[in-house]
């Protein structure tokens, strides 16, 4: 089979990835407009971000309940909860006028949402043969970091009304659905299409090794990558704050330099990193630069604007380069025949961590200032390197040779 029908795929599911992503920090980007508007406080408006990540869970879990990854169509599945989660952001940037119903939207986007990234994942491993698989999760994390940081852009280009901020990233969302439907497809490797009933497969695979150790390591990336995200524009503003020179505009351009080209160049290298060397051995090294990041960031805390820049563009990088290659490690050691229950009970628990890492940042903030806040983030990297050192110890988590048969690949029923 020529491989330029699976270079095309997985450029549209990068793609689809980046569009229908962007409604994810749509609110976070025009945080500060919000709490002007709506006079509510920094512990209120966290829930924006954290509505969107219990959403996210909540769809993830009846997802893995309902086997909906595995039973219908992935691209279906795509494109319809892209457009349920443009729809949300769409009639929160047309109608809302306070926090509460605001919050019921968010989570609402957040349930869609686990039908966007997840799918995602399984329809790149279709397409990318197992010796190629880290640079392909490595594209696709890069292109939900690029989605994600896209309001951020939006609102880097001028002071804009948040509305319009919020309404584009729905447009975006809109725009993915229609690629999925379109063009997007199953790859070659997905072995049968029909799978045996095995009960509760998102609890034992805790039960193996290497599934396990693939999810701690992961557990403890996404304890800071999140709660990074979601505060980063709070610590920059802070930081200047005495200076009276972060700007809006400034902040919004240096969090995407940081979130999207940074993290771009992390997943890249990562995935390239995890293919040659090994997933555990690439997933460690991120998480030692990211949490040696987490330790600077009281002496970088209101650095000069190139100084900070570089610094927060390694982070950006490195606080990202693993997501993939975790992803991949757990699609090499669980039951091909239900990745997509594996991979999406992996994001479900990965991400009701999160919920509390964003809600304890701000609060530990409280107690010692910004300037230490993200402090509180280093024990994810910690414990994700000891889970990797473990990991490297087991040989089959490697870069592999394409296997493909109905005993080991991921089954994809039709409706």
């Amino acid at each position: 089979m020529s491989r330029h029908p699976a270079v095309l795929q997985k450029s549209l599911i990068a793609a689809v990835q980046v569009l229908g992503l962007a409604v994810w920090f749509s609110a976070t980007a025009v945080g500060a407009t919000l709490q002007r508007e709506w006079s509510i406080g920094t512990g209120t408006l966290v829930w924006l971000t954290a509505s969107v990540q219990i959403g996210f869970v909540a769809g993830a879990v009846a997802s893995t309940v309902l086997k909906l990854s595995d039973r219908f169509r992935p691209e279906r599945l795509l494109a319809v909860c892209a457009i349920g989660a443009a729809a949300a952001t769409g009639v929160l940037a047309v109608s809302v006028d306070s926090i509460g119903p605001a919050i019921a939207l968010r989570f609402l986007t957040g349930v869609f949402l686990a039908g966007i990234y997840p799918v995602g994942m399984k329809l790149m491993a279709s397409w990318a043969e197992p010796e190629r698989r880290g640079k392909a999760f490595g594209v696709l994390i890069g292109a939900l970091t690029v989605g994600s940081a896209l309001p951020h852009l939006i609102s880097g280009f001028g002071p804009l009304p948040w509305r319009q901020v919020m309404g584009a990233s729905a447009v975006l969302a809109l725009v993915a659905a229609v690629v999925a439907t379109a063009w997007i497809r199953v790859g070659p490797h997905t072995g049968s299409t029909s799978a045996p009933v095995v009960a509760n497969y998102s609890m034992t695979m805790f039960r193996e090794r290497g599934p396990r150790l693939a999810n701690i390591g992961y557990f403890g990336h996404m304890w800071e990558l999140y709660a990074l995200w979601t505060w980063l524009p709070m610590y920059l503003i802070m930081g200047q704050q005495g200076r009276g020179v972060m700007q809006v505009v400034e902040t919004g351009l240096t969090v995407f330099i940081t979130m999207g080209l940074g993290g771009v160049t992390g997943t890249m290298i990562g995935g390239w990193a995890a293919d040659k060397w090994g997933r555990p051995q690439a997933a460690a090294v991120a998480l030692a630069v990211s949490g040696a990041c987490c330790l600077a960031s009281p002496l970088m805390f209101g650095a000069n604007g190139v100084a900070m820049i570089v610094f927060l563009f390694v982070w950006g990088a490195a606080v990202i380069a693993d997501s993939g290659v975790f992803s991949t490690a757990l699609s090499e050691s669980a039951n091909r025949r239900y990745l997509g229950t594996a991979l999406t009970t992996q994001t479900a628990i990965g991400f009701l961590l999160t919920v509390i890492s964003i809600q304890f940042v701000p609060l530990f903030a409280g107690a010692v200032g910004w300037q230490y806040a993200f402090l509180l983030l280093l024990p994810g990297p910690v414990i994700g390197v000891l889970a990797m050192k473990k990991l490297a110890s087991i040989k089959s988590i490697q870069p592999q040779k394409a296997v493909i048969d109905n005993e080991s690949t991921t089954a994809v029923p039709s409706p």
